[in-house]
């Protein structure tokens, strides 16, 4: 009798000791999670600075360094249109500590694109939210327009029929939406322009500016200042509808007439992490970015620049850049564009 009650308190005291080793472990993942972060963060921008990715990455940055109480930082890493800066984020540790600035160059556009990939846009990552919708703007140098008569999307096709292979068309990147808006303008409307890409948005300006190269299907709002200046003519815009920022400017759709009809190549801009980066992470960090996108400073600050805010869930991120990749790989297939 006396062994059985030995017996039986052997096995409470037993599973107690389970139960407290249990209790122990919920607790110490718990505090893990909840010391999320306890160093600065690091978002990676595949571009080069001043491009409208770089532009909303340092929006959102500050606004993340206030909710969390330690620095998120933009760390610029241009190259191979944007495929350079989205393996550094994929091949990061997944503990919240590297994020990514994706476009819809890295996460739509590249997998149809280039012949070989370092990294898979659907399983190499975890999406946190979609950050903006920009649509991208046609310019031309305004001198050379002015010198040229070419006031019009009409008159920009005339002048490139005219003077084949003479246009140089300046990109931020290969596989980048203003690449792939290019190449689909060339393929409707019958043009042929030869393509320069370079590592971002800014240096391209600059040489378009600077009279180097001829046109650019840029995102609106790393245009927006030059195009107000006057150093930039704004043809139409690549959205089907157009933007509160330009209102006056039309559509390709509407100013190319039958050869532009259903032209629409829009760019997007969202942050991802690393796949496996604890959901509870993911969730903290969407929703800071929604409530900073939500904010009339912030929301004004990007409308005012073409860029229409989102902050969307990272389940509605995630069935949004799958229907991305089904929707450029056909405007990759039709426009004949191919990267080795």
């Amino acid at each position: 009798m006396q062994i059985n009650r030995t017996r039986r308190s052997a096995l409470a005291a037993c599973a107690q000791a389970a139960f407290l080793c249990a209790l122990a472990a919920t607790t110490n993942l718990s505090l893990a999670q909840s010391g999320w972060p306890n160093k600065q963060v690091r978002i990676v921008v595949p571009f080069a600075p001043a491009g409208t990715t770089d532009i909303l990455a340092r929006a959102i940055a500050p606004e993340l360094s206030k909710a969390f109480g330690q620095t998120f930082y933009v760390d610029n890493k241009p190259g191979a249109g944007g495929n350079l800066g989205a393996d550094i984020v994929a091949k990061s540790p997944a503990d919240g500590y590297t994020l990514l600035m994706g476009t819809v160059g890295t996460h739509g556009i590249n997998r149809a694109l280039y012949e070989k990939m370092p990294f898979d846009p659907i399983k190499d990552f975890s999406p946190i939210t979609l950050v903006a919708g920009v649509p991208n703007v046609m310019v031309v140098n305004a001198e050379k327009a002015k010198e040229r008569n070419i006031n019009t999307v009409a008159d920009f096709i005339a002048y490139a029929k005219a003077n084949p292979a003479k246009l140089n068309m300046a990109s931020s990147g290969n596989g980048t939406s203003i690449h792939l808006s290019g190449e689909l303008f060339k393929s409707m409307s019958g043009t042929f322009m030869v393509h320069f890409p370079y590592k971002g948005s800014s240096p391209a300006l600059l040489d378009l500016v600077g009279g180097a190269t001829d046109v650019m299907f840029d995102n609106l709002p790393s245009s927006l200042q030059l195009i107000k200046s006057g150093k930039l003519k704004a043809l139409a815009v690549t959205s089907n509808q157009r933007s509160s920022a330009l209102p006056d400017v039309p559509t390709l759709e509407q100013a190319g007439g039958p050869a532009l009809k259903g032209f629409d190549a829009s760019s997007w801009f969202g942050l991802l992490a690393p796949a496996g980066t604890p959901p509870e992470t993911v969730a903290r960090i969407q929703q800071e970015v929604s409530k900073a996108l939500n904010s009339p400073a912030i929301k004004e600050k990007l409308l005012a620049q073409g860029a229409i805010p989102s902050g969307n869930s990272p389940a509605e991120f995630a069935k949004f850049i799958d229907a991305e990749h089904k929707k450029w790989a056909q405007v990759v297939k039709n426009s004949g564009a191919k990267v080795d």
